[in-house]
């Protein structure tokens, strides 16, 4: 294929793509409303994590096949085998959740608000469990129950997408959750070459393709007696090594 077909087709699947990704999600979340009522609590979270684990490598599979993303998520899978940890990825775009628990299970989310609201997603976040990220003290009190229920939780310490490089300045709730429940925290290196929903940018507008994407896990850190402590230690951490992993990984990515 010359380049320019070549890039008229990742365009035109792209596009179907994400069609794709919208109804699954869509029809699985109607699907679902009546199970969050209908089985137990610990059945539906263990049902409705691996549903969405599933939806998400279905999608993110496809992509690959057909040129438009590169993935080395390996690592991750290791994090399967965890129970009562914190998972604290760095978030340079939209598809971060996606890709996280794309291959991790037991696991919860924590979100926003405006997401957990949202009509593609809402009855599948019920279902799994996931945490609801509204008022300080509930999204706390929901926290330290998942961990101490033997379930891991990805918080991503940001609170939103990287807007100052390498990382921007971490939000104090991660650091407050960990020490309440004291669990560790795995914090995981997402690395990709591609601005594709970052801050500002639209989910209909097509990036150059394929798309790299890798995860590396970091180091892990046991709770802190304080907050301010394991916040200093995480920033600390995170400025250095996703400062040399991005050199690292744009100078791998120059010679594929």
């Amino acid at each position: 294929m010359t380049t320019h077909v070549l890039r008229f087709f990742h365009v035109v699947v792209f596009y179907i793509m994400l069609l794709w990704l919208a109804l699954m999600l869509l029809v699985g979340n109607f699907s679902v409303f009546f199970l969050y009522y209908l089985l137990p609590s610990d059945i539906g979270r263990k049902f409705g994590r691996k549903l969405n684990s599933f939806v998400f490598r279905l999608f993110l599979n496809g992509c690959y096949r057909l040129g438009l993303v590169h993935l080395d998520l390996r690592a991750l899978d290791i994090l399967n085998a965890e129970k009562g940890l914190i998972i604290a990825p760095n978030h340079p775009t939209m598809l971060d959740a996606l890709l996280m628990l794309s291959r991790i299970k037991n696991t919860s989310c924590l979100m926003k608000a405006s997401l957990w609201n949202n009509i593609f997603l809402h009855s599948g976040a019920m279902l799994a469990g996931y945490v609801r990220n509204d008022s300080i003290k509930k999204m706390v009190r929901r926290s330290v129950k998942e961990l101490q229920s033997g379930s891991n939780l990805l918080i991503f310490p940001e609170g939103t997408r990287t807007v100052e490089f390498p990382i921007n300045r971490l939000k104090a709730g991660i650091g407050l959750i960990s020490t309440k429940a004291q669990s560790p925290i795995q914090t995981v290196l997402l690395l990709t070459d591609s601005p594709y929903l970052s801050k500002h940018w639209p989910i209909w507008k097509a990036p150059p393709f394929p798309i790299y994407f890798k995860a590396v896990l970091g180091k892990r850190f046991e709770p802190a007696s304080k907050t301010a402590e394991m916040i200093s230690l995480l920033q600390n951490y995170y400025d250095h090594a996703l400062d040399d992993s991005l050199h690292q990984s744009r100078a791998a990515y120059t010679q594929l």
